[in-house]
């Protein structure tokens, strides 16, 4: 029951985002015809403008296209880019690994070292080294991720010229290895640099919390070494925690991800998404939309289970619930 609850919360929500996402970019200024037809948009004579329009489904109200548009998506045919003039879904395909490359090896590099950071720092509680860590990530999260990756494309493509400040490859190299990892290291430095300290504070006050705990005092009277009360118990206890806090950061990494991309010109769904959005590209705005909303419901849905798992108040709440239900 619980399961089919989330799942139609979660289909609901997505037909809510589809109807928003429908009216806004429809509304919003702009002429989508400049996006499939180009400059001759500009030529078109009146009657040319409102056949083109009736071609591309354009000259209805605008709840009868979303109805047309929501009866089509329902039977796997979401239309074609206006931009790209082939189905949606090969456009996306084309840009969907870049995309996972970056964010996916962004988000493990950003807990691998989230961890060992609040490790580090829970360690060293108030000593020079935590002080220092705490202050330098504190000004370093607060740095907006668009000039921090201006700066790094000012200092390093253009004065230092030692790695490239766009795209996911060198034209005519073929995406070797070498190259794709060589134009992966601006882009993901900002990625990283813009969430790891957020992360890795968080992971610092679990882990102190712990330390507080009334627990430790008793390993601590009976004479365990620090090292294993932090690692065997405190750490322990503090991964439930940290499971729920990476669920939970993966659309907040994401849309880092999308930001980076649109600076750094990395073909990915980011720039994908920046580019839907001011050519009018209504159907391919879309599916991306769609795709990202679905991506942060089933993140933050996997995040509230992983807290009913971990959390007995959580878990005793529901279950009064549920026998309330059924009396």
């Amino acid at each position: 029951m619980r399961a089919l609850k989330r799942l139609l919360a979660f289909l609901i929500s997505l037909l809510i985002l589809s109807a928003a996402v429908f009216w806004i970019a429809r509304l919003a200024p702009g002429d989508p015809l400049a996006s499939y037809y180009g400059e001759r948009a500009e030529k078109m004579s009146p009657q040319q403008r409102a056949q083109a329009e009736a071609d591309l489904g354009l000259d209805r109200p605008i709840h009868v296209q979303y109805i047309r548009w929501l009866r089509n998506a329902l039977h796997g045919d979401f239309g074609i880019s206006f931009k790209y003039k082939t189905d949606v879904w090969q456009v996306i395909r084309g840009r969907a690994g870049n995309t996972l490359l970056l964010g996916g090896l962004g988000f493990v590099l950003i807990f691998s070292l989230a961890l060992g950071l609040g490790i580090l720092c829970a360690w060293f509680e108030d000593r020079p080294l935590d002080r220092i860590v705490c202050k330098a990530g504190t000004v370093l999260s607060c740095v907006p991720e668009f000039w921090l990756s201006l700066l790094l494309i000012l200092i390093f493509a253009v004065y230092l010229r030692v790695l490239p400040s766009s795209g996911a490859w060198s034209i005519g190299d073929g995406g070797s290895a070498g190259d794709r990892a060589r134009h992966l290291i601006l882009p993901m430095t900002v990625v990283v640099a813009g969430h790891l300290w957020y992360y890795a504070y968080m992971i610092r006050n679990r882990l102190l919390e712990e330390v507080r705990a009334d627990y430790v005092l008793l390993a601590r009277s009976e004479g365990l070494a620090k090292r294993s009360i932090l690692f065997r118990h405190c750490l322990r206890n503090a991964i439930p925690s940290y499971l729920s806090i990476m669920a939970i950061a993966v659309p907040h990494i994401m849309g880092g991800t999308y930001i980076v991309e649109t600076v750094f010109s990395y073909p990915g769904l980011g720039t994908l998404s920046y580019e839907s959005a001011r050519y009018q590209d209504y159907n391919l705005l879309m599916v991306l939309c769609l795709l990202s909303g679905a991506v942060v419901i089933l993140c933050n849905m996997l995040a509230q289970a992983v807290n009913e798992r971990i959390d007995p108040r959580i878990r005793a709440r529901q279950a009064v619930e549920e026998v309330s239900d059924r009396g």
